[in-house]
């Protein structure tokens, strides 16, 4: 069976702003940029295939991550939509009447924003990806959090109303195995990226 481990991409100004992002193509900042140059990936990541997200602000985390690999894109694995939320920080985004908890935080398995994308709807967008995944070697796949949460949430056996409580964390790979038919299984502890070794990587 394939093994991948998932990435999230280094921030953007949105991410520091706390702005809904999804589909939205935001470049990385220059100090992700300076981060990623002094980090490598982890044996045994640091030899296999890369698929990334076509959004820049992951494509962009891939080259500078594995100068020496080049990323395959894939548009499956970008951000889910958030429709009309998209460009909104999380406080500007409409309140749930009965907590006053932002909606955002409780769409659960099937909500969807106005115009967007539900989780259930985004793990059918990206299951015949991890199916292709499936059928090749070992790969580092980088992506987006909200997508991330899909697959490991499928992982673990989230598919549930009321949301999953899969933490992402930035710079770290989520390994997970995946079945012939691209269903995703057995996620494993995270594992830190590692400082870059001087002298090697992209310098530019």
């Amino acid at each position: 069976m394939t093994r991948i481990a998932l990435l999230r991409h280094f921030p953007t100004d949105w991410n520091g702003e706390r702005r809904l992002q999804g589909r939205v193509d935001r470049p990385l900042t220059e100090a992700a940029r300076q981060a990623l140059r002094g980090l490598a990936l982890p044996p045994p990541w640091d030899r296999v295939a890369i698929v990334a997200s076509p959004l820049s602000r992951a494509v962009d985390t891939a080259h500078l991550l594995a100068p020496h690999i080049r990323p395959r894109l894939d548009a499956r694995l970008v951000e889910l939509s958030w429709g009309e939320w998209e460009g909104l920080t999380v406080e500007e985004v409409p309140k749930e009447p009965e907590s006053g908890a932002p909606a955002v935080h409780r769409l659960g398995w099937r909500g969807r924003p106005p115009g967007g994308e539900s989780a259930a709807e985004g793990w059918e967008r990206v299951r015949p990806a991890l199916a292709r995944l499936a059928e090749g070697p070992d790969a580092l796949v980088v992506c987006h959090k909200a997508l991330m949460r899909v697959i490991l949430g499928q992982a673990c056996g989230w598919t549930g109303p009321d949301g999953g409580t899969v933490e992402i964390k930035r710079g770290r790979l989520y390994p997970l195995t995946l079945l012939p038919d691209g269903t995703p299984t057995a996620p494993a502890l995270p594992v830190r990226l590692i400082p870059r070794a001087a002298g090697t990587g992209d310098a530019a």
